[in-house]
């Protein structure tokens, strides 16, 4: 099998390492709309590349993976759908709903599998926590927490074209939300403020957030984020039920010390990044990709799904703009 991969930046480098690594790939080849920084990743991970997009299309890929700039997903993934290519692509699908429908609406009768990247439905943690949940072993749920905070914030130039702190980074507590607990977001209140450099305000963002989201069962979801964690990456969730609770992150790399006299858990050292955090997860969702793409496999996360989480992220960003709950049917119009 050979596969493309448009997009060498840091985690399109990352994804490219992985695809080579994986049993069944024979080759793989990657461009990048800055064909020096193709061939760049190339050589450090040992693939080939091609001089643009186009000529990747033309090298006769069996799947595509895309991890481009978000300005590019819409067409790309509707590129490789017309031409009858499995594509796997980071989220977003799009900059934004309206972009994400015309997407779901152009691939939405073909047969072509795709796979939109929410790489916590394969990390082991959260695989075991959907588990507990549907059997019935934590009883019923009333209490969802989600965090997601960045050990440093990320380049002021990224900013600006980032979505905000909901769609960029809360979407995926509101897509593991959904697919732990099989319930629905139906309204949402959600705050921000900014508390560290101006850029994020002058691009209309905030660095920290915090959202309530009600389920459709009445379960109650909060959800935390921010971009200034020094002490680490701090990714959690937890679950709280009628005859038992669990949490996914809670081990001897979780960035938070206690003050307890006595108690020395977790000892670190904590994770950096996203990268290393996930790099399990990343490694497995393209595995499950690369069985899509034989047509050995459905895709685990199509479309519809992101679409699904990306309104609970509009909601957020009304409510918190607004200052006021917003129930989700507002945003599907």
């Amino acid at each position: 099998m050979k596969l493309g991969l448009a997009g060498t930046g840091r985690i399109g480098t990352t994804h490219a390492e992985i695809l080579r690594q994986i049993s069944g790939v024979d080759s793989v080849v990657v461009a990048d709309a800055d064909v020096e920084r193709a061939r760049r990743a190339a050589a450090k991970v040992g693939v080939e590349s091609v001089d643009g997009i186009d000529a990747l299309f033309e090298s006769g890929v069996d799947g595509l993976v895309v991890t481009a700039a978000t300005d590019a997903h819409p067409e790309l993934i509707i590129k490789a759908v017309d031409a009858g290519i499995p594509v796997f692509c980071e989220k977003p699908v799009a900059a934004d709903v309206p972009g994400t429908l015309v997407v779901l609406d152009r691939i939405g009768s073909s047969e072509v599998p795709v796979q939109i990247g929410f790489q916590r439905r394969f990390d082991a943690g959260y695989v075991a926590a959907r588990e507990a949940v549907r059997s019935g072993r934590l009883g019923w749920i009333h209490t969802v927490r989600a965090t997601t905070f960045d050990a440093a914030p990320p380049p002021a130039e990224y900013i600006p074209h980032s979505g905000g702190l909901f769609r960029d980074c809360s979407v995926h507590d509101f897509d593991i939300i959904r697919w732990v607990t099989g319930r629905e977001v139906v309204e949402v209140y959600a705050l921000g403020a900014n508390r560290g450099a101006a850029f994020f305000a002058e691009a209309g963002d905030v660095d920290c957030a915090a959202a309530v989201l009600t389920l459709d069962d009445g379960t109650i979801a909060l959800v935390s984020a921010g971009r200034y964690n020094a002490a680490g990456y701090d990714v959690r969730l937890e679950l709280l039920g009628s005859q038992d609770s669990a949490a996914v992150g809670l081990d001897e790399r979780l960035p938070l010390r206690s003050l307890e006299s006595g108690v020395s858990w977790p000892s670190g050292p904590a994770y950096p990044g996203f990268m290393e955090r996930f790099r399990p997860a990343y490694v497995r969702e393209l595995e499950v990709f690369v069985s899509v793409a034989r047509g050995e496999a459905e895709s685990p996360c199509g479309v519809a799904d992101a679409l699904a989480a990306f309104y609970v992220a509009e909601a957020c960003e009304l409510s918190r703009r607004e200052r006021r709950p917003v129930r989700l049917d507002e945003v599907r119009g």
